[in-house]
């Protein structure tokens, strides 16, 4: 089997691996844990190709325990099972779980029991945010960790380290095209050792100049130029310059999405601006943003660029207000802190004492519906920034007086 570049560069110890020093640095908690010779379940999230797997297999590999290696999507419950069962007979053991965001109930519910008993430790990894993907009872079960992006420096680095005679026999490389090779990266390892091999292996000689680099892949450097703006910067830098009303700035960061090719992302942005940053001031932004999507999902690149360049405009330039998210926001913090009570009883199901407000004039009857302990509770606060919601402040008013 032909191993790539990036598996014979993936280290044995925790010493050797790059980058991630808030975590594997001398005194920080996984150098600890291995210094300690113990383990615990847990969870590396973050970005593809900036080590979680490289961690995970150092750890186990240099404290010479049992492991096995899984991933939620590919394998069945039938692996699942045969992993547990040897790990009974050896009284024991490690898994590493890549995707683990992606682990089904079935799965969850046959592990649940034997990390509880400390039969099976999991390692987890993911590229998905584990507060939001993985599922409550085995987050709860795991020390959540996440690792930061590499840096070019960091990338710079690994590439030097594996251009040796051992990896790549008689190679010859400028800086420069070590340099391209980072950057065009966007701070994945993987990525660049892999663009590193297939560039030693297109030439007749080794020698791997800028030119190499760019007949494989040209694409421009955009999440990490010289000034090292990551891809989450780009996408706040996006979505702020928008609720900042500042639509050139907005359509410049469109721009570095668009080549990116990244629409996914740009759909999303867009989706949450029109309903955090736009909301009741514009309310009819929300159904704009989903046809403006539709067409762009039909039309592709690059003609997708147009509708989007309008909708980013009126985006930027429509008025705004966050009202909905405070109020909602508000009654999450209320909730979460206790500032809660029973339903009332007249607007329980099946009440016999409920006053339907459609059979009273102008649809309204005066009756509470809060619970007791917060029936003066305030969370909508409208905003004046547009007629929209002036009007709605107007009807907001005038229904509040009449429940006093």
């Amino acid at each position: 089997m032909n191993e790539p570049l990036s598996l014979k560069m993936r280290p044995k110890k925790i010493i050797d691996v790059i980058g991630q020093q808030h975590l594997i640095g001398e005194n920080k908690i996984i150098y600890n844990l291995v210094k300690n010779k113990k383990i615990f379940s847990m969870i590396f999230y973050g970005k593809p190709g900036i080590g979680k797997t490289t961690i995970a297999t150092a750890i186990v590999e240099e404290l010479g325990v049992r492991y096995r290696m899984l991933n939620a999507t590919i394998n069945n419950k039938k692996d699942f099972d045969t992993v547990i069962e040897e790990a009974k007979m050896y009284h024991g053991m490690v898994i590493l779980m890549d995707e683990i965001h992606r682990l089904n109930k079935d799965k969850q519910d046959l592990l649940l029991p034997y990390l509880e008993n400390g039969l099976i430790t999991l390692i987890g990894m993911t590229t998905s945010n584990p507060y939001h993907k993985i599922n409550p009872a085995i987050r709860s079960r795991c020390q959540i960790f996440e690792l930061k992006e590499l840096t070019t420096e960091d990338i710079i680095f690994g590439l030097r380290k594996a251009c040796t005679n051992e990896n790549l026999p008689n190679i010859k490389i400028a800086d420069e095209a070590v340099e391209y090779i980072a950057n065009l990266s966007g701070g994945d390892m993987r990525s660049a050792y892999n663009l590193l091999e297939m560039s030693y292996y297109s030439t007749n000689d080794q020698l791997i100049n800028i030119d190499v680099v760019k007949s494989i892949n040209n694409k421009p450097v955009f999440f990490y130029d010289k000034k090292e703006d990551g891809y989450y910067d780009v996408i706040s830098a996006f979505q702020k310059s928008i609720r900042g009303s500042d639509v050139n700035a907005a359509l410049y960061y469109l721009g570095r999405l668009l080549v990116a090719e990244d629409l996914d992302i740009i759909y999303r942005r867009m989706t949450v601006i029109a309903y955090e940053d736009i909301g009741l001031a514009n309310p009819n932004i929300g159904p704009r943003v989903d046809a403006c999507i539709n067409a762009c999902e039909r039309l592709g690149l690059p003609e997708a660029r147009i509708p989007l360049a309008v909708m980013v405009i009126d985006l930027a330039l429509s008025p705004k207000s966050n009202s909905g998210e405070s109020a909602i926001n508000a009654v999450i913090r209320d909730i979460e802190s206790g500032h809660t009570g029973n339903v009332p009883n007249h607007i329980k199901t099946n009440s016999l004492d409920y006053k339907y407000p459609h059979n009273y004039p102008h649809a309204f009857v005066k009756q509470q519906y809060l619970p007791d302990k917060i029936r003066n509770r305030k969370y909508y606060i409208p905003k004046e920034t547009s007629k929209y919601e002036r009007e709605l402040k107007k009807v907001y008013e005038a229904l509040e007086k009449m429940f006093k």
